[in-house]
């Protein structure tokens, strides 16, 4: 599914967290709205870009990272199903764009990146464009 839409820093960070390291990130990096995971692009490429970065811990196959000033955010899922950039519009708000797996839309929506309103008009409009382009091809035969 393409996303475009504009959304918090936090709350793309949020959807990383979901996406890839819930299950092992330390309960007071996952509070700090400061921290984000990293992880190497051969593993699915996860890159802060910000004025200034800190290596707080490794684990797994994951580097936390005490950020400040983030000006944009690169998300690669390991099969390449998900690749999503967030990019500083003003302050904390960024354009969010690029294409998410059905995994990653569940978890856009459990960190309030899409909203199911957001959802439901994609498919409004996917199903009238496949409708459309149906009409059209028996308007050719």
């Amino acid at each position: 599914m393409e996303i475009d839409v504009k959304t918090a820093i936090e709350r793309f960070r949020l959807f990383v967290i979901y996406n890839t390291c819930l299950s092992h990130i330390p309960k007071g990096y996952l509070k700090d709205p400061t921290i984000f995971p990293e992880r190497d692009a051969d593993k699915g490429e996860i890159y802060v870009e910000a004025a200034s970065k800190i290596e707080l811990a490794r684990i797994r196959d994951i580097r936390f990272v005490k950020a400040a000033d983030v000006l944009g955010v690169i998300y690669r899922s390991k099969t390449g199903n998900t690749n999503l950039k967030w990019r500083q519009i003003r302050g904390n708000i960024g354009r969010l764009t690029g294409v998410a797996s059905p995994n990653s839309i569940v978890n856009l929506l459990e960190a309030k990146v899409l909203t199911r309103e957001y959802i439901e008009e994609f498919l409004r409009q996917r199903s009238a464009g496949a409708k459309t382009e149906a009409e059209n091809t028996a308007a050719k035969v």
